[in-house]
């Protein structure tokens, strides 16, 4: 096989070594393609929901819709990933992301699109995601040899965070411009092609769960495995929080957008720069849209520089401190959020919380699926989602439902803070303080350390 450094070149290696390897080659572009679409959807849906109605609540009820699955089907989607074989399972995810996706801009390029219809494909989108974020955890782990495992995983990581910057900037010019049925069909091709892309994977697998075991067994067994860990079991509880206070903020953004950052806005249409409205027959322009877009791609280029740069680090104890200080960086980037009503303030402040956001994440699940044995990946990685998913899901109906009674400024500032205090409190406890001062565990055996 080529060496790393002959197909990557240079100091890059380290950060890009999990790429020599074909197969996880094409699941990562493939994962990269999905995201890309999910993120682009996120945009595309939420302002057209808020256009419709604005209200944050709508916002948040189809973001809501969208997640909720992630609260029943991650445990389906771990146990299924450590059944059959999972490079099929997630081929299956990207098909029904597809048809799903082209019924919407369908039924939106047909005017019948309705609130109902959205929530409906949103719940089937939300199916799907959810298994595929599951099922792609795992396999990543059975593509590349141990010593790469990390890296890796960070890369998978790092498509996820990457794609929300990809997918909002494909589709904003479209928001602005053309609406919203463009970009819903710029979502379809994207899963058409991650679909393509994870169908060149050739390698099997599949985990160790026993022919004939019950769902409920095979659930029970990897809880309980997960439980024994005191890493493992640490990083999902800090997950859970993470996911709630800091990560549930798309049903906030357009309000925040619409709101905060109007003042600029209006200042820049009255000028002449912002909206093109000299004739009826002109194009017009929908700033507030590009607002709510383009704090979504800070945070997706924040995401991407995080994301990457965890993955090219090795030593334990780097990373055990910045797994401490970018979780307080991801609760400190909305109190500056809350703080700021200038658009170019509000993007850095949504690329601290992206790159921390990221970062954080990216270390976790590479530490998790390290230190977990094959035949539990499935499972401890449908768990991860649960968190990421589940508790993001209900959070965002939460703050639509309190962003109609209170501002979205406040309700940042209030999450942010919160986050930010449990990270520092962590250090009062054995397991989180050993991490931050002796390092994070690299191998297995030390998962019970």
């Amino acid at each position: 096989m080529a060496s790393t450094h002959g197909i990557l070149g240079g100091r890059l290696d380290r950060y890009l070594a999990a790429l020599e390897y074909p197969d996880f080659r094409n699941m990562w572009f493939a994962t990269m393609s999905a995201q890309a679409a999910a993120w682009a959807l996120v945009v595309s849906r939420g302002w057209l929901v808020f256009d419709m109605t604005g209200s944050s609540l709508a916002v948040g009820i189809v973001t809501f819709a969208t997640m909720a699955p992630s609260l029943i089907m991650p445990p389906i989607a771990g146990v299924l990933a450590d059944r059959i074989d999972r490079r099929n399972l997630l081929a299956s995810t990207y098909v029904i992301n597809f048809f799903s996706n082209l019924a919407l801009a369908l039924l939106a390029w047909t005017g019948v699109l309705s609130e109902w219809s959205i929530i409906a494909l949103s719940v089937v989108n939300g199916v799907a995601r959810a298994t595929q974020m599951s099922t792609s955890q795992a396999l990543a782990a059975n593509l590349v040899p141990q010593e790469r495992l990390l890296n890796a995983l960070s890369l998978s990581a790092a498509t996820q965070h990457a794609s929300r910057l990809i997918g909002p900037a494909l589709v904003t010019p479209l928001l602005g411009f053309l609406g919203v049925t463009p970009a819903f069909m710029v979502c379809t091709v994207l899963y058409a092609v991650g679909w393509f892309q994870i169908m060149k994977v050739k390698k099997r697998t599949t985990g160790g769960i026993r022919k004939g075991e019950s769902f409920f067994r095979s659930l029970g067994d990897g809880l309980a495995y997960t439980w024994s860990q005191p890493v493992i079991r640490m990083v999902m509880v800090m997950v859970f929080f993470h996911c709630g206070l800091t990560m549930a903020f798309e049903s906030l953004l357009p309000n925040f957008a619409a709101h905060n950052l109007l003042g600029q806005h209006a200042a820049a249409v009255a000028a002449g720069a912002g909206a093109l409205i000299h004739d009826h027959d002109a194009p017009i322009f929908d700033t507030d849209a590009t607002a709510f877009a383009t704090l979504m791609m800070g945070i997706g280029a924040g995401a991407l520089i995080g994301s990457v740069y965890v993955g090219g680090i090795a030593g334990s104890l780097t990373r055990g401190r910045l797994y401490l200080l970018t979780g307080i960086g991801s609760g400190l980037g909305q109190v500056i959020l809350s703080a700021t009503d200038s658009m170019g303030m509000a993007v850095l402040a949504c690329a601290l919380m992206g790159a921390s956001q990221a970062a954080f994440m990216t270390m976790g699940q590479a530490l998790m699926q390290s230190l977990a044995a094959d035949e539990f990946r499935g499972r401890i990685a449908s768990l991860n989602t649960l968190s990421l998913g589940g508790v993001m899901s209900v959070m965002n109906l939460v703050n639509g439902a309190l962003g109609v009674q209170y501002t979205a400024a406040s309700i940042l500032l209030l999450n942010g803070l919160l986050f930010a205090s449990i990270m520092l409190g962590s250090a009062a406890f054995a397991t989180p303080r050993r991490v931050y001062m002796r390092g994070m565990p690299g191998v297995r055996g030390l998962a019970t350390a």
